[in-house]
């Protein structure tokens, strides 16, 4: 005897939920898989990510930048003080990760001497992105005594409502910022490392590396979602 099932019976809220997990998390997990995943040790190269940098450098006559060692994960240029820093794992690493992360790294650098109409999108929308974000946890971390002091109606779903729409906006301007990451990573590191840094079977390898690079901000920015989950349900 056959068993019949009403589809119309399934909740779709588990599928809902697995949906938005994909969304929010997604990004940022295959950013972070992709760079352990090339982090393997090569002795073919010709040495570290931060000598790499070093190298690049001197080699495009970038007069005052410098290199540094950060923290686990922490990779960027910094323009105002000209530094590149480099996370441990990619300023020791003699791995595909860490020379096309310090190529990429560099890559600003260039972008920043030469003032290159791409590097005004940083600072142009980065800044914006993080003002609303600031003033949006503000609001939900005020809402409850909002609430109390004033008897706001409806407080709960325009706590939501706001919480939405500052994540969604913040996460719209790091998508602004992609321009500046992907020259940093397809109009700069990539042709570099194509002149003989890597071989050609490396290629593919540190093609999917620098566009994980050029993803980072924005997988970040999908992860920073969470927050807005917390917030609402610590307001509820």
């Amino acid at each position: 005897m056959t068993t019949w099932v009403c589809l119309c019976n399934i909740t779709p809220m588990p599928f809902l939920i697995v949906l938005i997990l994909l969304i929010v998390f997604g990004p940022n997990l295959w950013v972070k898989h992709v760079l352990r995943k090339h982090q393997k040790h090569i002795e073919s190269l010709d040495g570290t990510g931060s000598e790499l940098a070093l190298h690049l450098i001197e080699r495009f006559e970038l007069d005052g930048v410098e290199v540094i060692k950060g923290k686990v994960d922490e990779d960027y240029y910094d323009p105002k003080n000209k530094v590149v820093c480099l996370s441990p794992e990619v300023h020791d690493g003699q791995s595909l990760t860490a020379v096309a992360v310090a190529a990429h790294e560099v890559g600003h650098a260039i972008q920043f001497y030469k003032q290159e109409p791409v590097s005004r999108l940083r600072e142009k929308y980065l800044s914006k992105a993080h003002a609303i974000k600031h003033y949006g946890m503000m609001f939900l971390m005020a809402s409850p005594i909002l609430g109390l002091v004033f008897r706001l109606p409806h407080l709960t779903l325009l706590t939501i409502v706001i919480g939405v729409i500052t994540m969604v906006v913040s996460v719209l301007m790091y998508v602004a910022v992609l321009p500046e990451e992907f020259d940093a990573s397809f109009n700069k590191a990539m042709p570099i490392l194509e002149e003989g840094y890597i071989t050609e079977e490396q290629l593919p390898k540190v093609r999917q590396i620098l566009r994980a690079c050029a993803m980072t901000y924005v997988a970040g920015a999908m992860a920073d979602m969470l927050n807005l989950w917390r917030w609402i349900r610590f307001i509820r």
